[in-house]
């Protein structure tokens, strides 16, 4: 339920909902935390306390003190060791009455004083002391003006009687922490002892932890912030405006998001942005090419259609035999030329699936050529009596960067494209070499009638108009697909008459390694 929450939700939106919640939940961890440590530090004061009343009344039970003001003062100077890092030690008796008080006491004996005069109480703060005397369960109502005297009696009267009771107080900025505990002696209670210290250094620790807390989250949330922006401006507009870009292109309509921007960016983002773009100019040059291909092979079909369409109608009504066989051949011809359209068409568009899956890889031209020479000397030196011969400048390798099975075809293509055009006992040459800078140079030259167009890059047009007598033996695709697979390869293809002799030169350069 809260991830499809999350799905739904932009992702700005779910960056700070996730952060408020890990938020929150520190929060409450660290509100735990503060809620126990005042307890904690107070436990630990508590423990020294209850262990100087214990060693006290140790003291007490071994020098036999009787709980009177005199027997109390002269224990007080005789063992103020014992009490002279606390803030105050009182002592009271069976009747609560108040026999010895370390505060009326100078305990330091250059400027002793016998002076014993009976102190006001400190008034308790209601709620520090419910707080902690609830826990002990000892009732001391819900008076604001609660004296020691008051907790000593219903400590007497609670079930925790002989336990050491210890409970803070708050009152004029200051903190002190105080703990009680009866004294028994031959299984009687003979009196109580309270010791008071100041516990301010508690409430220093305490509020330095929850000044620490809040800066902590002020400055964790300004950060969130600051990210925030910074994700929103720098990495989700940006994302946001690549989406927008698709949809435009998906609606077909005209782009007016920021895209050229985000191109210039060095970052993934812009890495991003420059992909996106190449491919929709690709996608949209390869539906431009379909299209555009569509419309040509349409054009291409209808002229041989035209042709059956005639010819099959005079045929239909002509009785002349001559004229029938001749009518006959053109409606072969015209289907012959009908499948080879539609056969070539097919392959190509084969060919471009394949293109995409295919890897370019360093190969030697050499045997590629060699075969395909082999080829097609078997087949037309004796069907036409053209012989076709392999030349190289006698370099040791002729590595490019290529796809074997494509050098094949565009090697065969121009081949093909050479015999054709060629006379029955006719050479073909096939050379190969290399330039001062590496580049590998593929030569096919015939001896046919050459080119008669002065702009020879027109003939690797689809269905390029000005053809030959014997074009009609081809589809028109050929050349077309030649210089595709050649410019695959990023090389470059030139055609030209021949200058020694009559006839036509195909060079196609490959780049070096």
């Amino acid at each position: 339920m809260f991830s499809s929450f999350l799905q739904n939700i932009p992702i700005l939106k779910k960056f700070l909902l996730i952060n408020l919640i890990f938020f929150t939940i520190i929060g409450l961890f660290t509100f735990i935390y503060l809620k126990n440590v005042q307890p904690n530090l107070i436990k630990k004061k508590s423990s020294n306390h209850i262990e100087v009343i214990n060693n006290t009344i140790d003291n007490l039970k071994r020098l036999d003190v009787k709980f009177v003001e005199e027997d109390i003062r002269k224990f007080l100077f005789s063992t103020r060791f014992l009490f002279q890092n606390l803030d105050r030690v009182i002592f009271f008796d069976d009747e609560l009455n108040l026999v010895g008080d370390t505060d009326t006491l100078d305990l330091d004996p250059r400027s002793f004083t016998t002076r014993l005069d009976t102190v006001e109480l400190e008034i308790l703060n209601e709620k520090k002391t419910k707080e902690i005397t609830e826990k002990k369960n000892i009732n001391i109502g819900t008076d604001n003006n609660v004296s020691l005297n008051d907790i000593l009696f219903d400590y007497a009267g609670s079930k925790n009687f002989g336990i050491p009771f210890t409970f803070t107080q708050e009152d004029f900025n200051k903190f002190k922490l105080t703990t009680i505990k009866n004294v028994m002696q031959d299984g009687k209670n003979i009196g109580y002892l309270a010791i008071t210290e100041n516990a301010n250094d508690i409430k220093a620790a305490i509020n330095e932890r929850k000044t620490f807390v809040i800066r902590t989250a002020i400055a964790v949330g300004i950060v969130i912030l600051i990210f925030s922006f910074v994700l929103n401006r720098y990495f989700l507009k940006p994302i946001k405006n690549l989406v927008n870009y698709t949809k435009t292109i998906r609606m077909k309509d005209t782009p007016i998001t920021n895209i050229e921007s985000l191109k210039l960016r060095k970052d993934e983002l812009g890495l991003l942005s420059n992909s996106l773009d190449d491919m929709t100019f690709e996608l949209q040059k390869k539906i431009s090419h379909a299209e555009n291909f569509s419309t040509d092979l349409v054009h291409e079909i209808r002229n041989p259609l035209a042709s059956l369409k005639s010819a099959s109608e005079i045929l239909h009504d002509t009785n002349d035999r001559e004229q029938r066989l001749k009518l006959i051949n053109i409606l072969s011809h015209d289907v012959q030329r009908i499948e080879r359209l539609i056969t070539d068409y097919s392959q190509m568009l084969k060919d471009e699936v394949a293109l995409s899956k295919e890897k370019i890889k360093k190969l030697d031209i050499e045997p590629i050529i060699k075969s395909v020479v082999d080829d097609f000397n078997n087949i037309y030196k004796l069907k036409r009596g053209i012989k076709i011969f392999y030349e190289n400048d006698r370099k040791s390798k002729y590595f490019i960067n290529g796809i074997e099975n494509r050098i094949e075809q565009i090697i065969a293509n121009l081949l093909d494209n050479a015999v054709s055009f060629s006379e029955d006992n006719n050479d073909v040459i096939v050379k190969v070499s290399k330039t001062k800078d590496n580049e590998v140079i593929l030569n096919i030259l015939d001896e046919g009638q050459g080119f008669k167009e002065k702009n020879t890059n027109k003939i690797f047009n689809r269905f390029y108009s000005n053809r030959p007598d014997k074009f009609g033996q081809h589809s028109g695709l050929g050349l077309n697909i030649v210089k595709n697979l050649v410019d695959l390869h990023n090389a470059r293809i030139k055609a030209s008459n021949r200058i020694d002799q009559r006839g036509a030169s195909m060079e196609i350069i490959f780049p070096k390694i």
